[in-house]
């Protein structure tokens, strides 16, 4: 049997660990805009990874991104 909240607990906690709602939210949009873009499926796919490994990660079209 599934203990449902012990997962919500966990998915909760990993949603945190990314920054939060708004920020898994923001890389949802970078995952689809390396979807979306140009590059062969090789590129897109180490692209994504890099993206995934930085989570809640600043980009420069963001306020506050070290960029500016």
């Amino acid at each position: 049997m599934v203990n449902f909240k012990k997962l919500t607990d966990k998915a909760k906690e990993q949603v945190d660990k990314r920054g939060g709602p708004d920020a898994l939210k923001g890389d949802l949009e970078e995952l689809k805009g390396i979807a979306k873009g140009k590059g062969s499926v090789k590129d897109k796919a180490k692209a994504a990874g890099a993206a995934i490994r930085k989570p809640g990660a600043k980009r420069d079209d963001e306020p506050g991104a070290s960029g500016r």
